[in-house]
């Protein structure tokens, strides 16, 4: 193992308040950190300390006229914002700049090769934003604006977004729906929140057949899910040549979480950061940027990640030999 792998957080993350009994806490960060001293892992990652981003970057997405909105309703003290799942704090607004600045510190350090890949662990979580309101726990899309801030801050022409959250990325699919230059790719249950994510819903315009939804039923597992990664995601990226692979990484598919009635195991995600590792090994040397989105058993989120992390640490295959094992 190598300090080749960075890890992005700040205690300040824990500052975005929700109400008791929410089910996106702060604990969810404690818990993985916690997780990963336990293990010994956080001794083989290089931290990266992250800083509010710059509104230029969040603009790149998101209205500008939203992005005010979020930062009057936090300042006034409201407790929701566009819903009842989504909690804010008078610190939200500005904690939201800082998981956005996660993802930003975290491509920097690949592009410079500073790093290889990384792992952010921030919130609020972000790929359920959309350009002018918040939903599903998300205030900015951090994986959206990353995609954005790669392409227009670093020359990056193609980026793979793999979004394995149980709960559909809507405002990541939207954000992309009509650009050929971010293929989106998601695995997620359904039926479940937000209701979108249909199989049929592949893109539009110059975008179009740049957005591909696997719909999986309730009760689905490792295999299930590992298949679907084999078989429909390692074509895709041959055909698409990405120059950088982010992931949209929630860990609510594990068979402990109390949001879906997925089977996932730690091992499943083993596997799905291993074939995603193997893309991006071939396409884009090696470079991947993973962001916390979805988990919420605490138990269950800290052993998958830890999981996760543990395949990024691992020495880059050469070449695709293993692609398809």
């Amino acid at each position: 193992m190598t300090k080749d792998v960075g890890i992005v957080y700040h205690p300040d993350y824990l500052k975005h308040k929700t109400q008791p009994g929410h089910p996106e806490r702060s604990e969810r960060l404690q818990a993985i950190v916690d997780t990963l001293k336990r293990k010994g892992l956080l001794l083989h990652l290089k931290e990266l300390c992250p800083k509010p981003a710059e509104l230029q970057w969040v603009t790149s997405i998101h209205d500008s006229h939203y992005v005010e909105r979020v930062r009057e309703m936090c300042h006034r003290g409201y407790l929701q914002i566009d819903g009842s799942d989504t909690h804010i704090c008078e610190d939200s607004y500005q904690i939201a700049l800082l998981a956005v600045g996660g993802g930003i510190i975290a491509a920097d350090a690949v592009c410079e090769n500073a790093i290889c890949r990384a792992f952010c662990c921030v919130r609020p979580p972000g790929h359920h934003a959309e350009r002018s309101y918040a939903s599903g726990f998300c205030l900015f899309n951090n994986i959206a604006i990353l995609a954005r801030y790669l392409q227009q801050k670093h020359g990056i022409k193609r980026v793979l977004i793999v979004d394995w959250d149980v709960h559909h990325g809507n405002g990541t699919q939207n954000a992309f729906y009509e650009d050929p230059t971010v293929f989106y790719f998601s695995t997620h249950q359904y039926p479940l929140f937000p209701g979108t994510g249909l199989s049929d819903e592949i893109g539009k315009g110059k975008g179009e057949g740049f957005t591909r939804n696997v719909p999986l039923s309730p009760g689905a597992g490792d295999e299930d899910f590992i298949q679907v990664y084999e078989e429909e995601l390692i074509p895709i990226a041959e055909r698409f040549a990405p120059e950088f692979v982010l992931i949209s990484a929630g860990f609510d598919a594990h068979h402990d979480d109390p949001l879906a009635q997925m089977k996932m195991t730690e091992e499943g995600y083993e596997r799905l950061t291993e074939i995603v590792c193997q893309i991006a090994d071939t396409y884009c040397k090696g470079r991947v940027i993973s962001l916390l989105e979805g988990g919420y058993n605490l138990t269950a989120l800290g052993n998958s990640v830890a999981a996760h992390i543990e395949v990024l640490l691992k020495e880059k295959s050469s070449g695709n030999q293993n692609l398809r094992a």
